[in-house]
């Protein structure tokens, strides 16, 4: 008889993959909110805002028509191509911390990433569409292919899911560049001082660490999804 995933009525043993993603989700988390916690306390040593330094590498870099708005929330700080706007969240706009003005720095990085046409950067935008097709649909049609114990419709849905880890996998080199690009410009211009700079590094990396944790839990779910198709597969042969 089928019981749904194939493991009858008894525990799946494919949920420590589960477990393991939400733990490692959960530390990437703790350790952003942490590190920005903790230089969110410091002080730049020249009082600069970070509008003030979003508009001086925006403009250094040949870039006068894109805007500098406030968004509610924390850390929910974003640029947008298609509007030009640069967003920075409210622990983020008009503050003096090392923590905001190294967030402010990265998102002016996807800006110059976007007036440059950066690769992976269109490459991310084009992408953005299967992602989300993925993401909404997936597992929809997994849970239908496994309910009525079709391994074929599982399996399509499987595929589709696999998007998602591949928007992820082509954002982490968008990120780890954005980050690189603001660190470097901090330097150049001498914007920070030589320990606030290490500071803005710190919760950069810690905020990059974020995007490599989601894609290794996509993948743990994948993998996941792989097992229980698999098994489904195994049982209709």
């Amino acid at each position: 008889m089928y019981y749904g995933y194939g493991y009858g009525y008894g525990i799946d043993p494919t949920l420590i993959l589960v477990l393991i993603g939400a733990a490692i989700s959960a530390l990437a988390s703790m350790n952003v909110q942490g590190t920005f916690s903790k230089y969110n306390r410091i002080r730049n040593y020249r009082g600069l805002t970070s509008n003030q330094v979003a508009e001086h590498i925006l403009h250094s870099a040949g870039i006068y028509d894109v805007k500098i708005e406030r968004i509610r929330g924390n850390l929910t700080d974003h640029y947008s191509p298609n509007e030009k706007v640069l967003r920075l969240s409210d622990a983020t706009y008009g503050q003096t911390s090392v923590a905001a003005i190294g967030v402010a720095a990265h998102e002016c990085g996807h800006a110059i990433q976007h007036k440059e046409s950066y690769a992976p950067l269109k490459l991310r935008a084009l992408s953005v569409p299967l992602a989300n097709i993925g993401s909404k649909v997936s597992w929809p049609i997994i849970l239908i292919g496994l309910l009525l114990g079709y391994s074929t419709i599982a399996e399509l849905g499987v595929y589709l899911f696999s998007f998602v880890v591949i928007f992820q996998l082509i954002t982490l080199p968008v990120e780890f560049d954005a980050s690189a690009r603001a660190l470097r410009i901090l330097d150049e211009d001498r914007l920070l001082e030589e320990d606030e700079h290490r500071g803005a590094k710190k919760v950069l990396k810690a905020a990059t660490l974020t995007y490599v944790a989601a894609l290794f839990t996509t993948i743990l779910q994948l993998l996941r999804l792989v097992l229980i198709v698999s098994r489904v597969s195994r049982n209709d042969d």
